[in-house]
């Protein structure tokens, strides 16, 4: 099974998104599964994993409607008020009931305060999400982010984290360390993993493979094949090329590892990961 671990869907009637504005150019407008379906089915991709755009109930409450709809949709990754625990907990009983809701994230880039995750509310709310056996995607945007990874792996030892982006490591400045360093860490815990996603946008204009691929290297020496995943990242992807060509490129950075590596990357950890 080919698996894209990260994708999202907005619709600008029904759900407010306040990061998306007309700046954004090609991706500031409704975006649904109709649009994505030929591209996943030129790439040879089974499922997806949908992940949420916006920190509210409306923006989970319209993915969960759109995996019904389609059968590729194979989990969704919605929200929850983390800072409000009982709340939290109240709305992930309801949420675990449906059978697409795989995990929560929180937009903690868009958060004033870089350390909005490490808040004892926060922590208490990713116990519940431990408890109802959900995952959790950190959009750990380097350098505010990533640090905190190993923390969170310590005060939530149940609850498995996954790494959006590999951190959106300086790929542009062709930069490393603190991103490596603090890559490796965060990788020391079993309960983590990382996704290779949207690095065509950290890469930006005129990016390829060779570009992306010691970063990729890196990330597979530090948490193998069977903690990493690929994802498209689309739609945001399309500021920095289409859904192909993130493809191929991604299958040519990583051509040099086993066909049982390959399989991991392209599939079988996002399936074990988010129990699809």
């Amino acid at each position: 099974m080919r698996v894209d671990a990260h994708q999202h869907f907005w619709n600008l009637q029904l759900v407010d998104y306040p990061w998306l504005r007309p700046e954004h150019g090609p991706i500031y407008r409704t975006i649904e599964p109709a649009e994505l379906e030929p591209q996943l089915r030129a790439a040879g991709i089974d499922k997806t994993v949908l992940v949420q755009s916006a920190n509210s109930a409306e923006d989970t409450d319209y993915m969960l409607r759109q995996a019904e709809q389609y059968e590729w949709i194979g989990g969704v990754v919605g929200w929850v008020p983390l800072l409000e625990p009982k709340e939290a907990e109240q709305r992930l009983k309801r949420f675990s009931k449906h059978s697409l809701f795989k995990g929560v994230r929180h937009l903690i880039h868009d958060e004033p305060d870089p350390d909005w995750v490490l808040q004892e509310p926060v922590i208490e709310g990713l116990r519940a999400l431990s408890a109802y056996g959900m995952t959790f995607d950190v959009v750990a945007v380097f350098p505010n982010h990533l640090k905190h990874v190993p923390t969170l792996a310590e005060r939530v030892p149940d609850l498995k984290l996954v790494i959006d982006h590999l951190a959106k490591p300086p790929i542009r400045q062709k930069g490393w360390e603190p991103w490596a360093e603090q890559l490796a860490r965060a990788a020391e815990y079993p309960n983590v993993y990382a996704k290779i996603s949207g690095l065509n946008t950290a890469a930006g204009e005129g990016w390829t493979a060779d570009d992306l691929k010691p970063y990729i290297d890196f990330a597979m020496s530090r948490f193998g094949a069977n903690r990493l995943m690929f994802g498209s990242d689309w739609p945001v992807s399309l500021l920095s090329d289409d859904y192909m060509r993130v493809w191929t490129e991604t299958n040519r950075a990583l051509s040099g590892y086993s066909g049982a590596e390959l399989a991991a990357v392209f599939g079988k950890t996002a399936a074990t990961f988010y129990n699809l």
